[in-house]
């Protein structure tokens, strides 16, 4: 009897030895089942861009989620590397290649746009010493330059939920990271995010677990023709 005991505690501490970081792991990346909400659920109003620059009917915000939102369902590698043709493969990416998949999917080419500003400005990009078109616009601290100069520049207070709207880029953890704000919410009403860390799942509750440094919303309409570069590849 002592010895079947015995066997029964050693048998409760191995399951919980095991059991206790595998259920943390999962509360981590987000993998328990998780009822998620709209905006309507709190009386949020959605806020629609003016533009839509690829006149595909939809307006360029939602665009731009639903681009992130696109890449996050085909859950590319995560690969950091250089390509000599500037774009990795749609299964190879990292979190800025979530960013320029969802500006396409909007019909902006935002390597035409970053790479042109950086050739006719350097001097306001530190981290950039020569100029590289098929770097530059896939690196966090260049991007977030090129959206404080040509977005509008957002609360960085994840308790003020309204303000934050799908399509919204946020930049993360000292300008290391970068995501796209998804038109789901959590309980509390915090926003989604979508965003390449090479996790489990793409689009998941990520504002409580990290730190905002900027957040911004991309209006074509307070920016010139000239500047905006259409998608041609």
């Amino acid at each position: 009897m002592k010895n079947n005991k015995y066997l029964f505690l050693v048998f409760a501490a191995v399951l919980l030895i095991i059991a206790v970081p595998t259920v943390l792991i999962m509360d981590y990346y987000n993998l328990f089942p998780q009822k998620t909400y709209s905006a309507d659920d709190f009386g949020i109003k959605t806020v629609e861009s003016t533009v839509d620059f690829d006149g595909d009917g939809v307006d360029d915000y939602r665009d731009i989620m639903l681009g992130a939102r696109q890449d996050a369902e085909n859950k590319p590698k995560y690969k950091s590397e250089y390509y000599a043709n500037a774009f990795p493969p749609d299964n190879i990416g990292v979190c800025t290649d979530v960013v320029w998949r969802a500006f396409k999917a909007a019909g902006y080419d935002l390597r035409a746009m970053v790479s042109k500003d950086i050739s006719q400005n350097t001097k306001d990009y530190p981290n950039v010493q020569k100029p590289d078109d098929k770097i530059d616009f896939r690196r966090v601290k260049n991007l977030k330059v090129f959206f404080d100069k040509y977005a509008t520049v957002l609360t960085t207070d994840t308790e003020e939920i309204s303000e934050w709207q799908p399509g919204d880029i946020v930049i993360f953890n000292n300008n290391t990271h970068i995501g796209v704000v998804s038109d789901k919410r959590s309980s509390d009403g915090k926003p989604y995010i979508i965003h390449n860390g090479g996790q489990p799942n793409r689009e998941e509750d990520y504002l409580p677990r990290t730190k905002v440094v900027a957040h911004y919303r991309f209006d074509a309409s307070l920016l010139s023709e000239d500047f905006l570069e259409k998608w041609q590849k």
